[in-house]
């Protein structure tokens, strides 16, 4: 669930007051096949107990259920059962469950030198290769039988509702999350080798004819080949052109960065970069570069970790787990007050979290709080850049979003 602000007083009396309106108003679609899953819920009060074993045979039951207890958490199982509502786990009887891919930010590589909104942005562009590269491309799944949801918090779940997959045991399921995660993967064995000719270079400085000598040229994939034999292209030539935009100084930082000396990394930046050796690469996927093919260093280190910024970033857990527990689509989000949004797959890459999850108010529904740190948002109707101290009345929402994460609070009452 993650950590979830304690809020006490006036604050938790407001911020329940808003859950709420939401849940009073708001009509939230049923998840398929609802009446066999179990549903959960955190209250919305200074308890930490989870309530569970919940089960619904309407939709207005749980229209029902959201309004009157107001929940800060709502939560839907993966999986199915025959009796949903049983208090044990064995009573419930398993009939199956969905394969559920959780990607949050926390789990990115350079997430933490992000902002929240640097980090949701670059959680979107991983839920792409998931979506594209693993469950459409190498596991045949029907785009019409995948639920995208924004989890509301910091990042997306991905819901494979096929009923191929609802099977699965949590050891199968873990060998979905090895192969979208590269787990074992070793890019070099994707490398082929060819025999070729090429002209030896003379020893002197004569004109003497050169020599056709026969050698072995290793090349890689073509960049549509299925699997991560063409993931490892794609990856390296995305990486390539890179250090090309980037220059050689950057290029030779990070393959320091990889593991290589610094000797090693210049010399290796300034083949691939100065002397255009990643540029011929990129057109041919061949090694073969001036002197024979890239040394060592470039399969050891460049390819290596070009394939591991491919990998899929998912927490296993989730998709492993075939009693798990994850956010009701439609629902606020205890943490964020924005709300867990299902999109259509094609409106991924245009997806805001800031505009497109803030729950509609009224135009008047606003509210006054001080915050608490300093505080950089891109609200899109209320742009956030505040000093720590300063007060500022806010759309309702923008409000709620700071107050759930602890960045702001009520101003104490005049006199």
């Amino acid at each position: 669930m993650g950590k979830t602000v304690r809020l006490e007083g006036r604050t938790l009396e407001w911020a329940r007051d808003r859950f709420a309106r939401y849940y009073g108003t708001t009509e939230i679609p049923p998840p398929l096949r609802f009446a066999r899953r179990e549903f959960a819920a955190f209250p919305f009060t200074t308890e930490a107990m989870m309530r569970r074993h919940a089960a619904f045979r309407t939709a207005d039951e749980i229209r029902e259920f959201l309004a009157r207890e107001t929940p800060r958490h709502v939560y839907y199982s993966s999986a199915y059962y025959r009796y949903p509502d049983h208090p044990t786990m064995p009573g419930k009887e398993w009939l199956g469950a969905d394969v559920v891919f959780d990607l949050d930010a926390d789990h990115l590589r350079g997430a933490d030198q992000r902002d929240y909104a640097g980090q949701l942005a670059l959680v979107r562009d991983r839920v792409r290769d998931l979506l594209d590269d693993f469950l459409f491309a190498d596991f045949g799944v029907d785009p019409a039988r995948v639920q995208l949801v924004f989890s509301g918090g910091r990042g997306y779940h991905v819901h494979v509702q096929d009923e191929a997959f609802w099977s699965l045991t949590s050891p199968e399921r873990r060998e979905l999350v090895d192969y979208v995660t590269g787990a074992g993967f070793d890019a070099r064995r994707v490398v082929a080798t060819e025999r070729g000719t090429a002209a030896a270079v003379p020893d002197d400085d004569t004109d003497a004819p050169s020599r056709r000598a026969s050698r072995a040229f290793a090349r890689l994939p073509a960049a549509d080949a299925p699997g991560w034999a063409g993931r490892t292209s794609r990856a390296v030539v995305a990486l390539l052109e890179r250090f090309d935009r980037e220059g050689s100084g950057a290029a030779s930082e990070e393959l320091v960065a990889a593991g290589l000396s610094p000797t090693k990394a210049k010399r290796l930046a300034k083949l691939l970069v100065d002397e255009g050796a990643g540029r011929k690469v990129r057109e041919t996927l061949s090694l073969e570069v001036r002197k024979g093919d890239l040394p060592p260093e470039f399969l050891d280190v460049v390819i290596a970790r070009a394939a591991v910024e491919m990998q899929g970033e998912t927490d296993a857990p989730v998709t492993t787990d075939i009693h798990r527990l994850i956010r009701l689509p439609g629902s606020l989000h205890g943490g964020t007050g924005f709300r867990v949004v299902p999109l259509a797959i094609e409106r991924l890459d245009e997806f805001d979290p800031f505009a497109g999850a803030l729950p509609d108010v009224p135009a008047s529904d606003r509210a006054t709080v001080r915050v608490t740190e300093d505080v950089h948002y891109p609200f899109p109707s209320s742009p956030i850049d505040l000093a720590a101290g300063a007060e500022r009345e806010l759309p309702g929402p923008v409000a709620l979003f700071l107050v759930l994460r602890g960045e702001a609070e009520f101003p104490p009452s005049p006199g």
